[in-house]
């Protein structure tokens, strides 16, 4: 069925009982060439399982009448060949190790990131049979040999050669890693090398985002709970301890962890066993715990924001990623993959980079790394109309100082810049209110194009332009996806 399939034709039965989203994933989906069809419970899509053959099933986890886990178990025991994602809350581990273990191909944490979206589903296109997952290999992604996660970072220049030497010697190791680096610089890629070139490549590979959480669910997502531990819980959910034992667990951003959560963290990586919220006894844990941060946990320390002795366990040996201002002479090659990696995901020729276009990236701070390399490629190979890429580099993503104040950290200032406004907040709204519409109008106020080229999701994007007034222009050019 799939095999023979082009992408652009293949048949896509999403399901989610939000209109709003199942609007966004279907708007997505058609605009890729794909034939969608909805559903906005699980009858709905049972109905349509029942009449109909798909190459792909999108299901979000929690529907009105059931759980899409049940949608996934009721193809398979018909041994239909539909490969599903399951869209799920982020960080809701116990939820994703059970559909991964029911048989479902990949998942989606919410806010759905649409590039991610889009990328799973060719992903799922291309594999020539349903993947069952067992029980003992549960983790995301799948297992990928040293030498080919070690080829994606790209880079031959004497400070890359020695992050890649360093993460075959500690691959050996179970001693905990800590990965420091500006954010874009590769630091969740390093991570996955390190578990790939260990004796745990075909274990659990668990991935949390310190930052995204909510402190109040903190720990019942690292360490699970028990049924009836608080209102609302009907059964045992594993957490993130849990769903990696065996494997590896990446914690990023492990700097934005609250220090209400590090002692309790402290306790799992000192004594290798987890206390689930409900339980009445501890249960041991096999889990390599590789930490990444863009901050300076030293300083950290010192200004009380987070524990030493946990910063000691982590700690163990650290990884520096190079800034890509610090290693310019792998621009060429880094380019290179980049615009491959384009091409793949668009399906379309990507012409070359100018030469002008690489001198210019050659003297450019890029204070992104490659994030910024890959976003300000991305938008050339948007925008081309000749046989080379060019950059406009004054029209891009925010200025570093603009980014830290969208992203929430304070950028030094030396005292002579600073003028302090009569009204603070007022100043501040006028500034992200600016940052907003250049964005919104370079995109033709597509608002999943500019959320992508701020780096926000689209909640987050609809949240501060209802904040702060901002409304679309009642135009005919108005794109789908801006609704």
């Amino acid at each position: 069925m799939a095999s023979n399939t082009t992408l652009s034709g293949a048949r896509i039965l999403v399901v989610d009982d939000e209109p709003d989203l199942r609007t966004l994933y279907e708007l997505t989906l058609l605009r890729e060439g794909y034939r969608v069809e909805t559903a906005a419970n699980l009858a709905e899509a049972l109905q349509h399982i029942g009449e109909s053959r798909f190459d792909v099933v999108i299901t979000d986890m929690r529907l009105p009448d059931g759980l899409g886990l049940e949608l996934i178990q009721q193809l398979r025991a018909r041994k239909r060949p539909e490969r599903c994602v399951v869209i799920t809350a982020y960080g809701s581990a116990g939820n994703a190790v059970e559909s991964l273990k029911a048989g479902a191909f990949d998942y989606l944490t919410k806010p759905v990131d649409l590039k991610q979206f889009r990328t799973v589903i060719v992903s799922a296109l291309q594999e020539p049979a349903p993947r069952a997952v067992p029980v003992g290999r549960v983790g995301l992604p799948p297992p990928e040999s040293s030498d080919a996660v070690l080829q994606r970072l790209v880079g031959e220049s004497d400070s890359m050669r020695r992050v890649k030497e360093r993460i075959v010697k500690v691959a050996r190791s179970m001693a905990p890693v800590l990965v420091h680096g500006e954010s874009g610089t590769g630091k969740e890629l390093v991570a996955r090398a390190i578990h790939a070139s260990s004796h745990r490549t075909g274990s659990a590979w668990v991935a949390v985002n310190c930052s995204a959480i909510p402190e109040s669910l903190l720990e019942a997502e690292f360490f699970g709970s028990k049924k009836g531990a608080y209102t609302g819980s009907t059964q045992d959910r594993d957490g993130f301890f849990q769903a990696a034992n065996g494997g590896t667990l990446f914690l990023d951003e492990i700097g934005d962890l609250p220090l209400s959560m590090q002692s309790k963290l402290l306790r799992a990586v000192q004594e290798r066993c987890i206390r689930p919220i409900g339980s009445p006894q501890e249960e041991p844990v096999d889990v390599r715990i590789i930490s990444a941060t863009h901050k300076d946990l030293g300083l950290e320390v010192l200004a009380g924001r987070f524990r030493q002795d946990l910063y000691y366990r982590l700690d163990v040996i650290e990884i520096e990623i190079p800034p890509l201002r610090e290693r310019r002479e792998d621009l060429p090659a880094l380019c290179q993959a980049l615009l491959r990696r384009i091409a793949a995901e668009s399906g379309m020729l990507v012409p070359p980079l100018s030469k002008a276009a690489l001198e210019q990236l050659s003297h450019d701070p890029l204070p992104g790394n490659v994030r910024e390399l890959e976003n300000l490629l991305q938008r050339a190979v948007a925008l081309c109309d000749s046989d080379e890429l060019h950059l406009d580099l004054d029209v891009r993503q925010p200025s570093t100082q603009e980014a830290s104040f969208l992203d929430g950290d304070a950028a030094p200032l030396n005292e002579e810049q600073v003028t302090i406004p009569s009204d603070l907040q007022g100043h501040l709204d006028s500034q992200e209110r600016e940052i907003l519409m250049q964005a919104l109008r370079e995109t033709g106020f597509n608002r999943t194009a500019a959320a992508a080229r701020l780096g926000l999701s689209l909640r987050q994007i609809g949240y501060r332009m209802a904040r702060l007034s901002i409304d679309a222009p009642h135009s005919g050019e108005l794109s789908d996806e801006s609704l």
